[in-house]
């Protein structure tokens, strides 16, 4: 059926950790299914935390011990993929017949991913997205990933796929999602911008695709019992701002503000034909004769071992 609901579960990262993060994800499961939601967003960086205003000891040129263990404590509290924090986000997904799609920090080898995953009812985690780009002073802590994670995954909802935060500016990337048939756009973020719901508004208008947003909430670092240079110790750290936005830009539901919760909306994947009627960004509005796009997404390897037979 076209008809399905869709959500964005908005919660943060906890202070104490990805164990007590993980219980707070799975204790949204009675919601979850009193919705009927068929697709779940969660925001980027859940599992794991995304660490603002960290300098992680960093100055150019050089780094000072103390920030080698800030990095080693942010490397024990991100995860393995696949691990036990997948398998219990699989069998939520099973209970709850319905989609996953969560921002992790995932471990490879000594390095870190900003990582979004899927997790589908019955067949577990099915695909995961990293980030390609990470921004600004996010380099310094996260790998990038490469395009032989770009995926899209049949859900009861629709055709999704996922751009984690600034990854939604990149007009290329942007090209390459639509041209692989992205009905449910998903966008895990931790930007709380005013500027972020245009930006949502505008990739659902120029995609004529549903946009599921799921930021995370953070209250003030005072609170959090933290110190963040140059920031307002009363102002919310991350203040939310889910949101889900229909194929010609309206907004269905959201944005929230300032507290957890889900944030639900029915969608109708037929409406995108109509919604394409006029400008379809890969199809007839598309220019081919002038201009192209090549995606290469052979993964990459540092180093590749070959043996004789």
């Amino acid at each position: 059926m076209p008809r399905s609901v869709v959500a964005a579960l908005q919660i943060g990262a906890s202070p104490r950790g990805k164990a007590d993060t993980l219980q707070h994800i799975l204790s949204f499961e009675e919601r979850i299914r009193a919705a009927g939601a068929k697709l779940v967003i969660m925001p980027e960086a859940l599992l794991g935390g995304y660490p603002k205003g960290e300098i992680f000891g960093t100055r150019l040129g050089y780094r000072l011990p103390e920030g080698r263990e800030a990095f080693a404590r942010y490397y024990d509290n991100a995860i393995d993929v696949p691990g036990p924090e997948t398998e219990a986000l699989a069998e939520l997904a099973t209970r709850c017949e319905a989609t996953l799609v969560i921002g992790v920090i995932e471990r490879a080898g000594s390095s870190l991913y900003c990582t979004a995953l899927f997790f589908d009812p019955g067949a577990g985690l099915v695909a995961k997205h990293r980030k390609l780009m990470p921004t600004g002073t996010e380099r310094l802590i996260w790998a990038q990933g490469d395009g032989s994670t770009l995926p899209v995954v049949e859900t009861a909802a629709g055709t999704a796929g996922a751009a984690i935060c600034w990854e939604n500016h990149m007009p290329l990337l942007r090209t390459a999602m639509y041209a692989k048939g992205v009905q449910i756009w998903c966008a895990p973020t931790v930007d709380e911008r005013d500027v972020w719901q245009c930006s949502m508004r505008h990739i659902a208008h120029e995609g004529r695709c549903f946009v599921v947003s799921a930021c995370q909430v953070q209250p003030s670092p005072a609170a959090l019992g933290i110190e963040v240079p140059g920031w307002d110790p009363d102002r919310p750290l991350i203040n939310g701002g889910s949101v889900i936005v229909g194929p010609l830009g309206d907004v269905l539901a959201g944005p929230l503000r300032g507290e957890t919760g889900l944030v639900t909306a029915e969608i109708d994947t037929d409406e995108l034909v109509r919604a394409r009627y006029d400008f379809d960004v890969v199809g007839h509005y598309a220019r081919p004769d002038v201009f192209s796009l090549a995606v290469d997404e052979r993964p990459k390897r540092t180093v590749a071992f070959q043996r004789e037979a």
